[in-house]
């Protein structure tokens, strides 16, 4: 498994498909192409069994390493073939990045056990070259998993030959497989993330807070890295908008590049008192504030550069929690969230009808009630995990040669993720 950094808290997506992965009796090795920055770690990350090694994320850290591979490289019959799909793809990306994923493919190629029988790699951009370029070195076959900001930054003659090399390939959200599909027809599968619903506790009984009462404010709660696509800035100008009777709080966790512009934002809009920056937190923490609020907010939207999430995995943890749910109709979520349904959609961008939005949630508690119950009931019936682990993991059986039966494992998909 090539991951770009491990362990990270904002990725319990894969933290949880390597726990489930392994549970199904695969054996992984886990190769990083960064150390993690996170100071705590979820749960799940001490129950993985495979230990992480860590290529050198800058080649000037560890000469001799790269060194070695490159002198194992110069023993292997695929070289040539190798160098001549790194010039072209140097051609059209003449950057440090593209060197510095050659150095750590032969590294990686030199310090793989001869028993790894395949290659998976977590996002399409800068892991997946390590993973191709090692693949091809070592005669292995990769596959990969792609996910959000791989499939929308990545420029579309990188991902049509990626598409193309790779053996298969999954990607989480229908948005993201239409990219991938008017590239490559048919070379990539739906696989929903979902969620192990074994290690989310029962939901508690959720509090008939209306914001009328200063004593007991509405409880907000937005969970995601501080990044543009997140749209904390939307939120707060949206919040800044609102009558000054609702009283209410919003506690903030994530971390990430915007939080000191964000911090200001807030300090500007005189919204200090009212928003906790809470930072990046463990698992067990996010789940406990989501027990304690009253709505989640999540405004995602496209950001400079042409980043996007896909279905971001908070939305499920606080359907897992019966919590009401507004969100925005863009990328992966209205897969999950319909409407008036199992939540509240409203346009990217727009501050002015997400506040319309969150003062129509605080002023009736029972529809907050009757959203929470829906959106879990949705989450239980289409979004477990175990559709998606039974394709990822019988491919990855297939693929190392521990079992030719794909299509029993894909029968088990149901109809909207095959």
């Amino acid at each position: 498994m090539v991951l770009k950094g491990y362990p990270r808290l904002s990725e319990t997506f894969i933290a949880q498909e390597l726990l489930a992965l392994e549970r199904r009796g695969l054996s992984l090795e886990i190769w990083s192409l960064r150390r993690p920055t996170d100071r705590a770690r979820h749960p799940m990350h001490g129950q993985i069994r495979a230990e992480a090694a860590y290529l050198p994320e800058y080649l000037r850290d560890a000469p001799l390493r790269v060194l070695r591979g490159l002198g194992a490289a110069l023993r292997r019959r695929n070289l040539p073939a190798l160098l001549a799909l790194f010039v072209r793809d140097f051609r059209r990306d003449p950057t440090a990045s593209r060197l510095r994923r050659l150095g750590q493919a032969l590294v990686l190629a030199r310090e793989l056990p001869a028993d790894i029988a395949h290659i998976h790699v977590h996002f399409l951009h800068t892991p997946a070259s390590v993973a191709r370029y090692a693949a091809l070195l070592t005669a292995r076959r990769w596959s990969f998993s792609a996910h959000a900001k791989d499939i929308w930054t990545t420029p579309d003659w990188e991902l049509t030959e990626k598409l193309r090399d790779a053996a298969w390939g999954v990607t989480c959200t229908r948005d993201g497989l239409a990219r991938l599909d008017a590239l490559a027809p048919g070379r990539t599968l739906l696989a929903y993330h979902g969620l192990d619903l074994s290690r989310f506790p029962i939901p508690p009984p959720h509090e008939t807070r209306d914001g009328t009462d200063p004593v007991r404010p509405l409880r907000l709660l937005c969970v995601g890295r501080l990044v543009a696509k997140k749209g904390h800035d939307d939120l707060i100008d949206a919040l800044a908008t609102l009558p000054p009777g609702l009283h209410w709080q919003l506690d903030l966790i994530g971390g990430g590049e915007l939080r000191a512009a964000l911090e200001a934002r807030v300090g500007t809009c005189g919204l200090a008192e009212r928003i906790r920056f809470r930072g990046a937190l463990a698992q067990p923490a996010v789940i406990e504030a989501m027990r304690a609020a009253d709505l989640f907010v999540l405004p995602t939207k496209p950001a400079p550069g042409g980043d996007r999430d896909g279905l971001p995995n908070v939305l499920m943890e606080a359907a897992s929690q019966a919590l009401p749910i507004l969100a925005t109709a863009f990328a992966g979520t209205p897969e999950f969230i319909t409407d008036g349904t199992h939540g509240v959609l409203v346009p990217p961008g727009d501050p002015a009808v997400l506040a319309a939005a969150l003062i129509r949630l605080a002023d009736d508690p029972g529809l907050r009630r009757r959203l929470g119950e829906a959106a879990r009931a949705r989450l239980v019936r289409d979004f477990s995990e175990e559709a998606a682990i039974a394709l990822i993991a019988g491919r990855l059986r297939a693929s190392a040669g521990l079992s030719s039966d794909v299509a029993a494992h894909e029968s088990e998909l149901p109809a909207c993720a095959s």
